[in-house]
């Protein structure tokens, strides 16, 4: 805690109960029936008409917590399947813009179906399907995606043997006109198959990106309970990204979502000389591992069971034993991490944010080498909506690009045409 006193700067909040969390009823209309209609996280290529009947039918059903993982997956297949049929018979008219709106409508139906992590039978089959219909879709947009396999030639103690990322390079991209590559590290929640909403700015700009899960979640091959695996994987990534000769391996940035920014505090000081810059949003690094903090966040501005989704993440089946050893283990200060030196790190976060305390950047601030902060006042998890604007300014400034932080994020927000 940083706060005075020895309390987190929402010490109070602690307490409180969202009303979200009495229904899945609630969830949507409270919550999410908002971010729906605008086309952002959560529902990254969702359709408003697509949702509403598969709430309606999980409203009737009476479902919330403790949720049976199941039963509510199984809602969302039956408009999901619809949507990859009319896309395939789309893409098999000849009508690429049509087809790929399709499949990536339905990937997101399968997305929050898995959300927040595939830990049953049934949110596992969406996650593969999801999978499935965003590589279509995403294959058929003007500035396409391919899925790369970056071979984990350092794996150790039960790492898989590979990574599997999202990569667009830019068509002018060669040995002899180098481009900028905006590597990104998703979330708890949010994996490449949404944070890939992100591609088109930094497409129209020049930029190759590529995506990747962190370890416990997505297809990273880090061994999810290792705290060291994740250097392990960023390595083998590294010499991946080395042997690309369209990449200006000089201009190098990292941008780590929400619990991908704990990652991404961890990649700057492991990995500082790969990297120009990171960016760290939303993150955690110390306090989001304290037990108090556990004990409260299920109940707070999460969607779900935050802190169970943390402890399926990394694999401890025993809540208790997770509250009782995370912070010792996968802390950044307890490990030492944080008295590396970095490369440039910016830190971006609301100072409200109830998933991961703001307490947490602030103690970052204490450690080490100097870095860069931006506190949003008053705003919640991620400092939205100033976070992103306060982050692509300091990205091209960074980079030296040229772009246009307003038309930028125009092309995040999707809007359904067909």
């Amino acid at each position: 805690m940083a706060a005075p006193g020895n309390k987190y700067f929402i010490q109070e909040k602690l307490k409180q109960t969202a009303p979200h969390h009495e229904s899945f009823k609630a969830l949507w209309e409270t919550k999410w029936k908002k971010p729906c209609e605008m086309g952002i996280y959560p529902f990254m290529y969702a359709s408003t008409a697509d949702f509403q009947p598969v709430v309606d039918t999980i409203a009737a059903k009476g479902l919330k917590r403790p949720y049976d993982w199941d039963e509510y997956a199984q809602c969302f297949f039956p408009k999901a399947e619809e949507l990859v049929a009319r896309a395939k018979e789309a893409e098999g008219e000849g009508n690429r813009e049509k087809a790929s709106e399709l499949y990536l409508r339905g990937s997101a139906l399968y997305r929050i179906a898995r959300f927040p992590a595939p830990r049953s039978e049934k949110q596992r089959y969406a996650w593969q399907k999801g999978k499935e219909a965003a590589i279509k879709g995403l294959g058929l947009e003007r500035y396409p995606i391919v899925e790369v396999e970056i071979p984990h030639v350092h794996a150790a103690n039960g790492d898989g043997p590979v990574l599997l990322g999202y990569y667009h390079l830019p068509a002018e991209a060669s040995s002899s006109h180098k481009v900028p590559l905006i590597i990104i590290f998703t979330g708890l929640d949010a994996y490449r198959t949404e944070l890939v909403v992100w591609k088109n700015g930094w497409a129209q700009l020049g930029c190759a990106v590529l995506l990747v899960e962190i370890p416990g979640t997505g297809d990273n091959p880090g061994a999810p309970s290792d705290p060291s695996s994740p250097d392990r994987v960023w390595t083998s990534m590294f010499d991946w990204v080395a042997k690309q000769e369209g990449i200006d391996q000089s201009r190098i940035v990292n941008w780590g979502f929400s619990t991908g920014g704990h990652y991404s505090i961890r990649v700057a000081h492991t990995h500082a000389d790969k990297l120009k810059g990171v960016v760290a949003h939303g993150g955690g690094a110390h306090h989001m591992f304290d037990p108090e903090w556990l004990d409260a966040v299920d109940d707070l501005e999460y969607p779900f069971d935050l802190a169970h989704t943390l402890c399926h993440k990394f694999r401890y089946t025993d809540f208790e034993q997770f509250k009782k050893e995370a912070r010792d283990k996968y802390s950044l200060l307890s490990t030492g991490i944080l008295d590396k030196t970095p490369t440039r790190l910016l830190l971006v976060n609301g100072t409200d944010d109830e998933i991961f305390p703001i307490d947490d950047y602030y103690l970052c601030l204490l450690h080490g080498d100097a870095k860069e902060a931006r506190f949003v006042p008053g705003r919640k998890h991620m400092g939205e909506p100033e976070g992103p604007h306060v982050i692509l300014k300091w990205m091209f400034k960074l980079l030296d690009i040229q772009g246009d932080v307003g038309k930028f994020l125009e092309t995040v927000p999707f809007k359904p045409k067909y």
